[in-house]
């Protein structure tokens, strides 16, 4: 029977990072560094706790299919912009290309970058042609435009997934220029950044800013991506959307964090406090990031042989291998809470 499935699904797929489950009995404790995921490692804001108990309180209705009470939050905390939600990031990047690919038709992606923007332009039959990256995994911009110009939409990741570098808002803006169709830009990472690319929002009609409340807000298990976009894409994205995608108690947390600017900014201190540490303690080169994580060039090691070293020492970490475009002797790493982060150190050094 497995003829019947399409041959898109018959192999590959997303590649999770390694569970803690199965790593903590391998290393005799229940203590394990948790640094494979890019998840924030303090708890959710107090704030979005509360409106989420509260919220779970009328879970026998189902929620508001426009999300008034996260847009409206959102509109109060960013400006007057046009927002669309979805079930994470993922469920931004799937909706937007069934709103936009007929089978056949080109989505460029930059790469080495997150796998999941060619699993969705394939559910849509669309032709994926990623874009290489420069040896310093820099944006080829020149290739990007060659190749956006015959796309329907482009996607960049800034800063990227898995190497951690922005893009600067010039070289974004000279992609918007040369393309005829949609920009996404994934800005899941933003916040550690200092990148403020919301002013080409009032300028090109043909951009769509990617976000999420998974990192710097806490809610990586409440699923929850929002999306800057041009007013003119907001009904058709609404009209392909799936019914009821995002849960009233989800979003309830969402607009609540939004209130608690001190939550998000302890942890984004953390990150640019330990991104220079992981650079200075670490035997191995760490690339320049922008994220709350940083890339490791392990070589001679492979990425795959020092996550399973370090998983059986209590730290899990993520294995580049699967980010087609990349050499297998990179593994990323999130930066998590200050024990997390010596541990790993430690571990990692000893190799």
């Amino acid at each position: 029977m497995e003829r019947l499935v399409r041959s898109c699904y018959r192999q590959g797929g997303y590649v999770f990072a390694k569970k803690a489950g199965g790593s903590a009995h391998g290393a005799g404790s229940d203590r394990i560094a948790r640094l494979a995921s890019n998840e924030n490692p303090e708890a959710p804001s107090p704030a979005a706790v509360a409106a989420a108990q509260q919220a779970v309180l009328t879970a026998n209705r189902y929620p508001d299919e426009r999300v008034d009470v996260l847009v409206a939050a959102l509109r109060a905390y960013y400006g007057d912009y046009t927002f669309v939600t979805g079930v994470g990031m993922d469920g931004v990047i799937e909706t937007l290309m069934r709103t936009l690919v007929d089978p056949g038709e080109t989505v460029a992606i930059s790469a080495p970058t997150f796998s999941f923007y060619g699993l969705a332009a394939q559910a849509q039959g669309a032709k994926v042609v990623p874009v290489p990256r420069r040896a310093d995994f820099s944006v080829d911009t020149d290739a990007l435009v060659r190749v956006g110009k015959a796309a329907k939409i482009v996607v960049l990741c800034t800063p990227n997934n898995p190497t951690g570098n922005a893009t600067s808002a010039d070289d974004v803006q000279r992609v918007l220029d040369e393309i005829k169709g949609v920009l996404f830009l994934d800005n899941a990472y933003v916040e550690f950044s200092g990148i403020d690319y919301l002013p080409l929002l009032r300028k090109y009609e043909n951009l769509v800013i990617g976000r999420t409340f998974s990192k710097v807000h806490s809610l990586a298990g409440l699923r929850i991506g929002y999306a800057f976009v041009p007013a003119w894409l907001q009904p058709f994205y609404m009209r392909a959307g799936t019914p009821f995608t995002m849960n009233s108690v989800s979003a309830a947390a969402a607009a609540a964090a939004l209130s608690d600017k001190e939550h998000a900014a302890r942890y984004i201190t953390q990150v640019q406090v330990w991104r220079k540490r992981f650079s200075a303690a670490l035997k191995f080169p760490v690339l320049p990031s922008d994220a709350n994580f940083v890339m490791v060039d392990v070589a001679p090691h492979t990425g795959d042989e020092v996550v399973e070293k370090l998983a059986a020492r209590g730290v899990l970490v993520r294995s580049c291998r699967s980010f087609t475009g990349l050499p297998d002797h990179y593994i990323r790493v999130s930066v998590g809470e200050d024990w997390e982060n010596e541990l790993f150190i430690r571990e990692l050094n000893a190799l």
